[in-house]
């Protein structure tokens, strides 16, 4: 029987573009299989950039070099599928796909195992598809058709592609719901890594509290500075860039302070001080509320998706925060409330010992059985 180290591994990522949680996840999986090569839809990663994968060289689909894919490869997404079947992946005999839209998708042979890393089944084609057509002004008229028919062709090749994958791994038991509703597959969770060692207790706060999030529409941020300037007796401090920049300008008070980007070691700095951090959006797992409870300090979230597996509300022993019912503007403020009138129950030991169980290391250790295990399962069929 083979051992792992000795196998010819493939690991193919959606795109290569930046740093953010899935691509933490692909960093893990080539500290655990450093020598397995790098497959993806494009990679337009420079320089110092490339750390994370090791500066190894990427396989990349005909997507690469069409017109302004660098800055609008996303705008490709109805090519991604026929892209990444492109890919070949012959010469290999373990292929593990990190997927949050296509990468499930290549193409397998029945002597390969493949082992999918799901981030979430595609978003937008599934069970966001009405929220994405409105966020994206597409709810009607002829593009919005277009839209649409993409969309279902997408979800038909999505369920197709799913039989190709012999072990389906979740973020958490959200996307392991998800997983099951969309492709009826039972999926095992092991939880992203988060680089906790880097983010230290802070007991003593200061009187404000703190979000961290790109401005974009999922995120809710606007709900959170407009429930901060209704409550004009609290301070709010804002961290984060993007679209949305403007728009939550206009809505944040004297009372709310929007920084913009920060870099990451001016951003740890607020959230050990900050009294809470405050979430608002839907996440499939949900790196940054884990990163504030490493700092000690409790989080205010929306209660639903990932965050309700990695934070622990009041109705448990030793809790790390609260959740909110609704993404609305009265929720938000009715859970800060709450929060200030049970402040005591959540002490920062408690949120540091709680994040300890999203550890890099325990992380590497529990994908490392699994893919063992499907292997040895494997070669005994």
């Amino acid at each position: 029987m083979s051992k792992l180290e000795n196998l010819r591994i493939a690991i193919v990522h959606e795109w290569f573009v930046n740093y953010a949680g899935s691509e933490r996840v692909i960093e893990q999986f080539l500290h655990i299989f450093p020598h397995a090569d790098l497959f993806a839809v494009v990679d337009f990663l420079e320089g110092s950039q490339r750390e994370y994968i090791q500066h190894k060289q990427v396989t990349t689909t005909f997507i690469q070099k069409l017109p302004f894919a660098k800055t609008k490869f996303r705008q490709y997404l109805p090519l991604m599928p026929l892209a990444i079947e492109q890919l070949d992946l012959s010469a290999y005999d373990l292929i593990i796909s990190s997927s949050h839209a296509v990468a499930k998708g290549v193409l397998t042979s029945p002597h390969q195992l493949h082992i999918s890393y799901v981030h979430s089944p595609i978003r937008y084609a599934w069970d966001l598809q009405h929220q994405y057509l409105q966020e994206s002004n597409l709810e009607k008229g002829i593009k919005s058709w277009i839209a649409r028919w993409i969309l279902h062709q997408i979800r038909i090749w999505d369920t197709r592609t799913a039989n190709g994958v012999d072990r389906f791994i979740a973020n958490s038991q959200f996307i392991a719901r998800r997983i099951y509703k969309v492709y009826r597959r039972d999926a095992q969770v092991i939880y992203p890594p988060v680089d906790l060692q880097n983010y230290a207790l802070g007991e003593q706060k200061q009187d404000f509290y703190l979000t961290a999030s790109r401005l974009v529409p999922y995120k809710r941020v606007d709900l959170i500075v407009e429930a901060f300037s209704r409550m004009r007796d609290r301070q709010l401090v804002v961290i984060g860039d993007g679209e949305q920049m403007s728009k939550i300008q206009a809505k944040a008070g004297k009372n709310v302070q929007l920084l913009g980007y920060r870099e990451p070691a001016e951003l740890k700095a607020y959230m050990q001080n900050a009294k809470a951090f405050v979430f608002a959006s839907e996440e499939d797992f949900g790196i940054t509320p884990v990163e504030a409870q490493a700092c000690g300090t409790p989080v205010i979230a929306f209660g639903r998706g990932g965050v309700t597996e990695s934070v622990i509300g009041l109705d448990r022993d030793r809790p790390t925060g609260i959740f909110f019912g609704a993404q609305s503007v009265d929720s938000i403020c009715e859970a800060v409330l709450e929060f200030e009138r049970n402040q005591h129950l959540i002490k920062p030991q408690a949120c540091r010992d709680n994040a300890m169980r999203f550890s890099i290391e325990r992380f590497q250790t529990e994908f490392y059985k699994v893919v063992k295990r499907a292997w040895e399962d494997y070669q005994t069929v």
